[in-house]
């Protein structure tokens, strides 16, 4: 068994803040979170957090429909929703459960580790 550190669940926050995919609202809280560290609201700044990639980050299994639509092509082109899709099915075959963007990896590591934000 790996054992993280903080610091390295640390590093996936900024990850999200950092992924073109994530939305302005959950960089914000993420930014609210890394500032708040080693601070008395670090809690309660972590559990805002927790809850928020709860909400945001997405399985494969709801965005692999959202990619096969009209409005993937429409967002993203043809081609590119496309690659999106063929990427997806992929991930999902090897096992994957959760969407692949940085913002939706990024976070579910911080869930998966949620207890050294907590802690």
């Amino acid at each position: 068994m790996v054992i993280m550190t903080k610091e390295e669940v640390l590093q996936h926050v900024q990850g999200v803040i950092d992924a073109p995919s994530a939305y302005a609202g959950l960089k914000d809280v993420a930014k609210d979170y890394l500032a708040s560290v080693g601070k008395a609201d670090e809690n309660a700044k972590a559990e805002k957090l927790i809850a928020a990639l709860n909400e945001c980050v997405e399985s494969i299994d709801d965005v692999l429909p959202f990619f096969a639509s009209d409005k993937a092509k429409e967002l993203f082109g043809e081609e590119q929703a496309a690659a999106m899709l063929k990427k997806g099915q992929e991930v999902k075959a090897a096992g994957g459960d959760t969407c692949f963007c940085p913002a939706c990896t990024n976070g579910k590591f911080v869930l998966d580790h949620r207890d050294l934000l907590l802690g």
